[in-house]
């Protein structure tokens, strides 16, 4: 049985025309970044790349995790994590936390030179002594070895924390540089299952510099308004994928 029935998207499409805001992901933009035809044929033409499986597991700790913080946030304490990592603050408390972790929601800025709606939505945030705010991802995997933000496809997980705190600062918060991975690696080392999945949970700091975030912005903005597709990334698999399959048929 077939995962979804794809459909070509008639809703949601830029519009130049358009005098109303047009609200863009952070997600989005790293799509743009990564191959701006995909991009193009997604939020101009309505031809989103084929989803993949849902990562249900890592979604189940996510929201573990934000159970866990969320205790420590209503009672103003620092969760056990922040004291083994050394981490000077607590789970910064707002009534809008819930919103801003709503993925059709978010932290949300109007960007008016290009009259996007820019929004991200984050895991957590954390605010220190100093009364700065750091962003908070969660992240589960399963490695041998210890996890860490080192690798080349992981460029996509930084960035998404300097989204984060661009978008915060421009709705004037007081953002720190440094924000934090809580990474929850399974085990794989323990003699049986038993039903029961063990983690090993680390907080890795990660100091971001957001300075490039608005410049991407107008670059998108301009691949939208043009009426030129745009060429494809050259590592892009999707546009080979396409290209391979024109050439068969």
């Amino acid at each position: 049985m077939a995962y979804y029935t794809y459909k070509k998207r008639t809703s949601r499409l830029f519009d130049s025309s358009s005098k109303a805001p047009y609200q863009l992901s952070r997600s989005r933009l790293e799509n743009f970044m990564r191959c701006p035809r995909c991009f193009y044929l997604d939020r101009r033409l309505g031809i989103d790349q084929p989803s993949g499986y849902p990562f249900t597991l890592n979604s189940a700790v996510d929201t573990l995790l934000k159970k866990e913080f969320d205790i420590h946030r209503a009672k103003g304490s620092k969760h056990p994590l922040m004291e083994t990592y050394e981490v000077d603050a607590v789970p910064f408390e707002h009534p809008k936390m819930n919103e801003w972790r709503d993925t059709f929601k978010g932290v949300q800025y109007l960007h008016e030179p290009t009259n996007f709606l820019f929004t991200g939505a984050v895991d957590d945030i954390w605010i220190n002594p100093a009364k700065e705010l750091h962003v908070v991802d969660y992240k589960a995997t399963s490695k041998n070895g210890e996890v860490n933000i080192d690798a080349e496809w992981q460029g996509g997980y930084k960035r998404q924390m300097e989204m984060y705190q661009w978008v915060l600062r421009r709705n004037e918060f007081e953002v720190s540089d440094t924000a934090y991975f809580v990474y929850a690696n399974g085990r794989t080392d323990t003699e049986a299952f038993d039903a029961r999945l063990e983690f090993e949970v680390k907080v890795i700091p990660y100091t971001g510099d957001d300075s490039w975030v608005e410049q991407k912005l107008f670059e998108a903005r301009d691949c939208l308004a043009s009426d030129t597709l745009p060429e494809p990334a050259g590592d892009c698999e999707y546009c080979e994928y396409r290209k391979i399959a024109r050439e068969a048929e």
